[in-house]
């Protein structure tokens, strides 16, 4: 994905966001069960730091994506998003001009993430991500074992489920998004640095536990272990696992995953190299840092990394 250039949706991960003044979302709702959902989302919206970034996804009842990989600093956002524009102008144009083409379609999915995440309202946000789910169904219906079509489909759901949250209809999305991700798993878990291994391993981790969603600590560490051994060599994968090892409370194999992290990290910088990359350095550096800080805050020690 990069999570994101070919995809900036490396990253996948999921993270509430924050989109400034938060308003209590459960005036208009009156199912029980609803409530209590929208109840848990805003206490969580409003608890968040800002420090790991805006990289939005499923915000619905359950969590938002990001992902996949986008700096959180405004000005920053503003550079990339003028270049996501022209990306899925771009794209939108030549699928519309090649709709037959697989590869029109998977361009233009993969855009629809890089644009909609960046989006400054949600109705903005929500035409942007069906646009993508457009063209990665149509791909779909011509290529049933389309990995890229399954991918992008379940990565531009969680932008639409973001754009819809909070709400029932972004709550019902979250089982397609995990079975859309479990398809391009099952044809082929290697596909954007194992992105569909990587994704499920943080929905797990970030959706809610039963009986509010699919969240699990057993599947998350299951598939994120699976996405670094599969891709050891992509920063967002030992990112990812470090973040989770940290929060985890899980010193030892969090310090492992940061000299993992630290140990891979100039070679990468020098082969993930160019603009379609900038963004997600500039967000893995972000976390890096981030991710550093809060083990010495958790651990009271700083981690053992040169």
């Amino acid at each position: 994905m990069a999570l994101l250039t070919p995809f900036r949706a490396h990253g996948c991960d999921l993270v509430f966001a924050n989109r400034g003044n938060i308003q209590h979302p459960t005036s208009n709702i009156q199912h029980p069960i609803a409530q209590r959902v929208c109840h848990w989302i805003f206490a969580v919206r409003c608890s968040l730091s800002a420090v790991f970034r805006a990289n939005v996804w499923f915000g619905c009842a359950l969590f938002v994506v990001l992902s996949a990989t986008v700096a959180a600093a405004q000005t920053t956002n503003q550079a990339f998003a003028a270049r996501a524009e022209k990306a899925f102008e771009r794209a939108e144009r030549d699928f519309a001009a090649h709709r037959t083409d697989s590869s029109a379609a998977i361009e233009l999915g993969r855009a629809t993430y890089n644009f909609a995440l960046l989006a400054t309202n949600s109705a903005r946000q929500a035409a942007i991500a069906r646009t993508g789910i457009a063209a990665c169904d149509d791909l779909i219906a011509r290529d049933p074992h389309s990995v890229a079509g399954h991918y992008y489909l379940a990565i531009d759901s969680g932008e639409l489920a973001d754009a819809l949250a909070p709400s029932l209809a972004a709550y019902k999305l979250v089982k397609e998004i995990e079975r859309e991700f479990k398809k391009a798993a099952e044809l082929d878990e290697t596909y954007d640095h194992a992105g569909p291994v990587r994704c499920l391993g943080l929905l797990y981790r970030d959706a809610p536990g039963w009986p509010l969603s699919i969240g699990t600590k057993r599947k998350a560490r299951e598939y994120l272990e699976r996405a670094a051994a599969l891709a050891p060599d992509f920063p967002e994968n030992i990112l990812n696992l470090a973040e989770s090892e940290v929060r985890w409370h899980e010193a030892v194999a969090a310090e492992r995953s940061l000299k993992q992290l630290a140990a891979l990290w100039p070679a990468a910088k020098a082969k993930l190299a160019g603009e379609r990359w900038e963004p997600d350095w500039d967000d893995w550096t972000r976390r890096r840092a981030a991710v550093e800080a809060e083990f010495q805050k958790t651990f009271k020690r700083a981690p053992d990394v040169p």
